[in-house]
C-alpha cells in the first residue's frame, strides 16, 4: 500500500510536536491532575512552568539534532524541582507522564511518524531525563555537602555573627563564581550588615540601609529576592564598597522566620553577570539555614535573658522575703508549705528549711492553728481573700503574749488556675497596746470635760442671775455699772464655752448632737439672737440683711441660734473694733443661705484644712490675748449643720475679710443623698 492508503503522508516528529503543542499541554494537565488526586493540594503541577518551553525544545532537537537541546534548560528544571523539595522519583515520573501523553496522542490520531523519528524522540527524551536527573542528583549532593559543612560550623556554639561568617564562607567555598557575600539583620527600621566575607568585608560591616531604600531595602519591604546584573553601575546599589569593587552579578534573598522578616542576605560576583541555577539554589539553601540559625539564636537569647531575669527576680524575692518584717508564706492546695520567710518561720519556732513540704499542723503548735486552717480552707473553697484575722498567743521571739493580724489570699496563674494560698502575718502587739492606752486617755479627757461642763453650769447661772439683779439696783455709778457689764459678758462667754463643751461631749461620747425640728422662720431666729448679742456687745455694730420673702423651714431653733451665735462671736473676736459684723439671709428654692462676714485679718492658710477640727483656733494665738477660747465653736457649728444635712464653708482673703456661709436645707434630704 502507498502512503495515502495508510492515512496520508507521515509527519516528522518536529511537525507533530508543533502541531499538537496545545493538545499535549492539555493532556499533560489532565494526567497531572489524575496523579495528584488525593495528594497535598498545595503542591503545584510539576512542569507547569516549563512544559511549553520543553515541548518547543524537543521539536527543535528532532529537527536540528540532539545537540540543539540547551543544557541550561535541564539545569533550570532540575534546580526548580530541587528547590521545591522533589525527590528523584518525582523527577522521573514527570517525564514519564510527558512520554505517555505523546504516545497516547499518536495512537488516538492513528498518526505514524517518519521512519526513525519515534526512536529519535524516545532517545531525546531519555537524554533529557538522564541529564536532568544527573543534574538534580549533583545539585542535591552539592547542597547536602555544603549543609554538612555548615552544620560542622555550629558544633562549638559560636555567637551569631561568627556563625553567619562561617556559613557565608562555606557558600563561597562551594560556589566558585561568588566573590563576596553578606548577611544584613533587621534592626528597627533598617538593615545592618552583621556578617561579611570576600570582597570589601571590613568596609561594609556595620553599614545600614533603611527598609524601602535601595535594591536590598526595597526587596526587604516587599519580601522578595532581587537581582542586579551590573552592581558597579546600578544606582540602586547603595553600598559604595560594592560598586568600587567592580561587582557584576548581585543576588539577594530575604531571611524569613515564617512571616517575620529577619534580614537580607546577598552574594556578588566580579566575573559573572548572572549566577547559575545551581549557585542560586545553593544560596537559597544557605539562606534558609542562616534564617533558622538566626531565629534559633534569637530564641535562645530571649530564653537566656528570661531565665536570667527570672533568677534575678527570684533572688530579689528571696531577699525581700527574708528582710521583710512581715511574716509571709505560700501553701499549696493540700496546705503544705511551699515557701516561707524567716520572720514567720521564727514565729512558728522552726527553721525555714523545715517548713517546705510540711503541713500546717506539723509546723504550728499554738491554739490558733484551727482558726488559721479554717481561713485557709475558706480561701481555697471560695477563691476570695480572708482579711484582718486577729491571732493571739505566745510570742516565741519576744517571750511574751502577742497579737497578730493575718491576711489570706488566693494565688493564681495568669489564666486563673488556683495554685494555693498566700498569707501575711503582721505583729500588732505594740500597736494594740498603744491604741488601748491612747483610747483610755481620750475617754478620760472627754469624760472629764463632760463632767466639768455639766457641773459648772449651776454656779455660772447663779453668777449671771446675781449680776442681773445687781444691775437693777438704783444709784449705781458708772464704774459699778461697767463692772456689772463685764461680769455679764464674762458669764455669757463662759456659758457659750460650757455649751460647746457639753455638745462636744455629746458628739464624741453619745449618739451625736440632738436636734428637735420645728417649722420656724429663720429671720425671726437670727433677729432675736443678734438682739441678745447686741446687749452683750453694745459697742459693736451687728447688722442683719435679708434677701427674699420665704425664710421658713424645718430646723431646730435653739441649734440655729447657737450656730449664728458662735459665728458672730467668732467674727467679733477677729474683726477690727470699728467695723460691723454683717449677717445676711438669702432665700433660695431648697435652702436658706446664712452668711456671716467681718472685716479683719484673713485666716492663715495653714489653719484652713483643720478649721472645723475640735480644739483648733481660727487664728494664730497671740501673747496676752484675753479672748482665747477652747477652739470648739467652729467644730460645734459644723456638727450642727451636718445634723441638719447642710453645709458650711469659709472664704477669706486679704482686704476682703472673712465670710462663713451656711446652707440650711428647708426640708432635710434623705440619708446618703449627694448634691448634684
Amino acid at each position: 500500500m502507498d502512503e495515502h492508503a495508510r492515512g496520508g503522508p507521515r509527519l516528522s516528529a518536529a511537525e507533530f510536536l508543533r502541531a499538537n503543542h496545545d493538545g499535549l499541554l492539555a493532556d499533560w494537565h489532565q494526567a497531572v491532575a489524575q496523579v495528584l488526586s488525593g495528594q497535598d493540594p498545595a503542591r503545584q503541577p510539576w512542569l507547569i512552568d516549563h512544559m511549553p518551553e520543553l515541548l518547543a525544545a524537543l521539536a527543535d532537537a528532532m529537527e536540528l539534532g540532539p545537540e540543539a537541546m540547551d543544557e541550561r534548560l535541564e539545569a533550570a528544571h532540575a534546580a526548580a524541582r530541587l528547590d521545591a523539595g522533589f525527590n528523584l522519583g518525582e523527577v522521573a515520573r514527570e517525564y514519564a507522564l510527558l512520554r505517555r501523553c505523546i504516545l497516547h496522542r499518536l495512537e488516538a490520531q492513528e498518526q505514524r511518524l517518519r521512519p526513525g523519528d519515534l526512536t529519535r524522540l524516545e532517545e531525546t527524551l531519555d537524554r533529557v531525563v538522564t541529564r536532568t536527573m544527573t543534574l538534580f542528583w549533583d545539585m542535591k549532593q552539592r547542597i547536602l555537602q555544603t549543609l554538612d559543612r555548615m552544620s560542622e560550623a555550629t558544633l562549638d556554639d559560636p555567637d551569631m555573627e561568627t556563625l553567619l561568617g562561617r556559613l557565608l564562607t562555606r557558600l563561597m567555598e562551594s560556589a566558585l563564581t561568588v566573590d563576596t557575600a553578606a548577611v544584613m539583620l533587621l534592626e528597627g527600621d533598617a538593615l545592618v550588615v552583621r556578617a561579611s566575607v570576600g570582597l570589601s568585608t571590613d568596609e561594609v560591616m556595620g553599614l545600614r540601609v533603611p527598609v524601602g531604600l535601595g535594591v536590598s531595602g526595597q526587596a526587604a519591604l516587599e519580601r522578595r529576592p532581587f537581582f542586579v546584573r551590573s552592581a558597579a553601575t546600578d544606582p540602586r546599589v547603595l553600598f559604595g564598597p560594592l560598586r568600587r569593587a567592580g561587582l557584576r552579578a548581585l543576588y539577594g534573598l530575604p531571611l524569613m522566620d515564617g512571616e517575620r522578616l529577619l534580614g537580607m542576605a546577598y552574594m556578588g560576583s566580579r566575573t559573572a553577570f548572572a549566577f547559575s541555577d545551581s549557585d542560586v539554589l545553593l544560596f537559597h539553601a544557605v539562606a534558609q539555614r542562616a534564617s533558622a540559625h538566626i531565629a534559633q539564636t534569637e530564641l535562645h537569647a530571649r530564653e537566656h535573658e528570661a531565665r536570667k531575669e527570672a533568677e534575678r527576680s527570684l533572688a530579689l524575692l528571696d531577699s525581700l522575703l527574708e528582710a521583710s518584717p512581715v511574716g509571709i508564706a505560700f501553701l499549696g492546695p493540700d496546705l503544705r508549705y511551699l515557701r516561707i520567710n524567716g520572720t514567720l518561720a521564727r514565729l512558728n519556732g522552726r527553721p525555714v528549711e523545715d517548713h517546705r513540704g510540711r503541713t500546717l499542723h506539723d509546723m504550728v503548735r499554738t491554739r490558733s492553728v484551727g482558726a488559721i486552717e479554717h481561713s485557709l480552707r475558706q480561701v481555697l473553697e471560695t477563691g476570695q481573700p480572708v482579711q484582718d484575722v486577729l491571732l493571739e498567743g505566745p510570742d516565741p521571739v519576744r517571750g511574751r503574749a502577742g497579737i497578730w493580724r493575718a491576711d489570706y489570699f488566693p494565688v493564681r496563674t495568669p489564666d486563673g488556675v488556683l495554685l494555693g494560698v498566700g498569707s501575711t502575718v503582721v505583729d500588732i502587739t505594740d500597736h494594740k497596746r498603744a491604741e488601748g492606752a491612747l483610747q483610755q486617755a481620750i475617754d478620760f479627757r472627754e469624760e472629764l470635760i463632760a463632767v466639768l461642763g455639766h457641773d459648772l453650769r449651776n454656779p455660772l447661772h447663779a453668777v449671771n442671775a446675781s449680776a442681773f439683779m445687781l444691775g437693777k439696783v438704783p444709784g449705781l455709778d458708772a464704774t459699778a455699772l461697767r463692772s456689772v457689764d463685764r461680769i455679764r459678758k464674762a458669764t455669757a462667754r463662759m456659758t457659750r464655752m460650757i455649751n460647746d463643751i457639753l455638745d462636744f461631749a455629746r458628739s464624741r461620747l453619745g449618739g451625736g448632737i440632738p436636734v428637735t425640728r420645728q417649722h420656724v422662720n429663720m429671720e425671726e431666729l437670727c433677729q432675736g439672737m443678734l438682739e441678745e448679742l447686741q446687749v452683750v456687745y453694745p459697742e459693736r455694730p451687728l447688722v442683719l440683711e435679708v434677701h427674699g420673702d420665704d425664710l421658713w423651714g424645718d430646723w431646730d431653733p435653739d441649734r440655729v441660734t447657737q450656730v449664728l451665735g458662735n459665728l458672730v462671736v467668732n467674727a467679733l473676736q477677729h474683726a477690727r473694733n470699728d467695723t460691723p459684723v454683717v449677717t445676711t439671709l438669702t432665700a433660695e428654692a431648697a435652702d436658706v443661705v446664712m452668711r456671716v462676714r467681718n472685716e479683719g485679718e484673713p485666716i492663715p492658710p495653714e489653719l484652713l484644712p483643720h478649721l472645723f477640727d475640735p480644739f483648733k483656733q481660727s487664728s494664730v494665738p497671740r501673747v496676752g490675748n484675753k479672748h482665747r477660747s477652747l477652739g470648739l465653736g467652729l467644730y460645734i457649728v459644723n456638727e450642727i449643720v451636718q445634723v441638719h444635712r447642710g453645709s458650711v464653708r469659709v472664704e477669706t482673703a486679704a482686704g476682703g475679710g472673712t465670710t462663713f456661709t451656711v446652707r440650711w436645707p428647708r426640708v432635710p434630704p434623705p440619708r446618703g443623698y449627694l448634691k448634684p
